[in-house]
């Protein structure tokens, strides 16, 4: 379902837009993706809206058959200076896809009074998704802003934005984004 609002109370939460990260080899150039993201946080900032940061230490443990080597170096997770982090962001560390097991996240969003969560942020079909189905399960309105979001994978990528987003909330491309929050003023 294309976006229809967005609340009065609504979160841009990034996933994982830290240096290590947008070094990978994703599926659309990563330069697009760094602006249409940055260009959504300086929307939510002018509006008085949170804007949450999440970065990504490490993988959560438990095996599985998917095996990463890594040997990232020392700034790996660091944001990158394009969101050009504000005082009044908040930055969220995980160590697992979604951002909200094992974080603050949900009380950052609670005591801000947010009904609504905006994802951008990479990787779509790993943080971003599973970020989205948590804040689905906890009763949170969901929008996905599917040009602000990258993959590794193509296939992956169009499965999570035409077969699973809208199962759990809208999707909407950055100007659509742009346009309802310029709506509020």
């Amino acid at each position: 379902m294309a976006l229809t609002q967005i609340d009065p109370v609504a979160a841009l939460v990034v996933i994982d837009m830290q240096k290590g990260v947008v070094a990978l080899p994703t599926i659309h150039p990563m330069p697009g993706i760094i602006d249409r993201v940055a260009r959504l946080a300086r929307a939510f900032r002018q509006q008085g809206l949170p804007v949450v940061l999440v970065n990504v230490v490490g993988l959560a443990p438990g095996r599985t058959e998917f095996k990463v080597s890594l040997s990232p170096p020392a700034d790996w997770t660091e944001l990158i200076p394009e969101l050009d982090l504000q005082p009044g962001d908040h930055i969220v560390t995980k160590q697992q896809p979604g951002a909200f097991y094992g974080t603050g996240l949900e009380q950052i969003l609670r005591l801000c009074g947010v009904t609504q969560v905006v994802l951008t942020g990479i990787v779509t079909s790993g943080g971003v998704e599973a970020t989205a189905r948590d804040a689905y399960d906890r009763g949170y309105n969901v929008a996905l802003v599917v040009d602000a979001m990258t993959d590794l994978s193509a296939e992956a990528h169009r499965h999570s934005v035409e077969m699973t987003f809208p199962r759990i909330g809208e999707t909407a491309s950055t100007d659509e984004v742009l346009a309802l929050l310029n709506q509020r003023n």
